[in-house]
């Protein structure tokens, strides 16, 4: 590394630090002034307040860090547009793309640094911000999804209209016993609550309905009535803030579980893809940055902290379209590629997008 090399790698992760810290004051000031009368109307302990409020650091850290790094280079490099240090380089014989490469090297432990944070320990740090707010913050949880299906075991199929998962309670169950293509068995109840103490779920206004195979029926009804079934209220209220508390590792497990289920996998697919996917778009906002910052102009900064800003949101709306798209969308059978494929390219479309206007400004850039 010369000494060009340690002079804007020492900038660009200095200014780096500098605003990620800007960012996370601000998150911490607004969230604080927002949730302090609830902090002290349940007593919460500060220590615990100071690890919860790390916590969010280190969330909005990995949400915000491609976006930060972006705007990073942008700031520094267009300073050292405007003093004409860049000029100085290329005029002294520097190529153009060897600018990149302290560029690169600062992006490339970022990115390293981003990955970790994504795979390993922002999800350790989540369950600890969760804990925190189900406790102190939010203590009510809603689970706004409604006709809920699952096959909690082979020939057992479970239909909830509505759950409230803060009172572990699932209303209009209906539970369906099949063996083939044979109906045994339907139970119908208007609720059906979790007790979690007995692993028992407790039905209330119960009706049940016997087929026996030589077409008879024998139906009952209990106004309340204790069984135990092989489910939890947590395989039917699947929260995005409990994903993600999981590793990585975790998180495969979970979504192989949840398709046995035969219940939709395609937001949680994204999230495991978008954990790499977003790191990796520190690289490509890197090539952006610098082949839009390096150049002199005459709006000074103004006019490239703009661009930045532009470019940020416009990458942030269009992964937005293109995942909600990747979950709903139907896949036709002559399509060659199934949903879990859709859904790897739709986390990783956004990059390539970008790395093609990257490459195009990068042509542009002057040399």
């Amino acid at each position: 590394m010369k000494r060009i090399d340690r002079y804007i790698v020492g900038k660009f992760l200095g200014t780096f630090g500098f605003m990620l810290g800007v960012f996370c004051m601000v998150v911490v000031v607004f969230d604080l002034m927002e949730s302090v009368s609830r902090l002290v109307e349940h007593n919460a302990p500060l220590g615990d307040t100071a690890l919860y409020y790390l916590n969010v650091c280190f969330h909005f850290a990995s949400l915000l860090s491609g976006f930060i790094v972006f705007l990073t280079i942008i700031w520094f490099t267009s300073r050292l547009a405007q003093n004409s240090e860049i000029v100085a380089m290329l005029a002294g014989g520097m190529p153009f793309k060897r600018l990149f490469r302290p560029y690169f090297m600062a992006s490339g432990l970022l990115m390293v640094l981003a990955l970790a944070l994504a795979h390993v320990i922002v999800p350790k740090a989540n369950e600890q911000k969760l804990a925190f707010e189900e406790s102190f913050v939010k203590t009510t949880v809603h689970v706004q999804d409604r006709n809920l299906y699952r096959e909690v075991e082979p020939g057992t199929v479970v239909y909830f209209r509505s759950v409230n998962y803060s009172r572990a309670t699932g209303y209009k169950l209906q539970l369906e016993q099949w063996n083939g293509p044979e109906l045994q068995q339907r139970l119908l109840a208007a609720k059906a609550t979790y007790m979690a103490k007995d692993s028992t779920w407790r039905l209330v206004n119960a009706s049940v309905r016997d087929f026996n195979p030589d077409g008879s029926q024998r139906h009952r009804f209990l106004s309340r009535m204790d069984t135990a079934l092989t489910m939890r209220i947590d395989d039917f209220a699947e929260r995005k803030e409990v994903v993600e508390t999981m590793p990585t590792w975790t998180l495969r497990k979970h979504i192989d579980e949840v398709r046995m289920r035969g219940a939709d996998t395609a937001n949680l697919e994204l999230t495991l893809h978008s954990r790499t996917a977003n790191a990796a778009a520190i690289l490509v906002l890197t090539l952006i940055g610098v082949s839009i910052a390096a150049r002199r102009m005459r709006g000074g900064m103004g006019l490239h902290l703009f661009a930045a800003v532009l470019i940020g949101f416009t990458y942030v709306f269009a992964s937005k379209v293109i995942t909600v798209w990747a979950a709903a969308v139907a896949v036709p059978p002559w399509f060659p590629l199934n949903e879990q494929g859709i859904r790897f390219v739709a986390a990783w479309l956004p990059n390539v997008l970008f790395a093609g206007l990257g490459g195009w400004l990068y042509a542009r850039a002057p040399k």
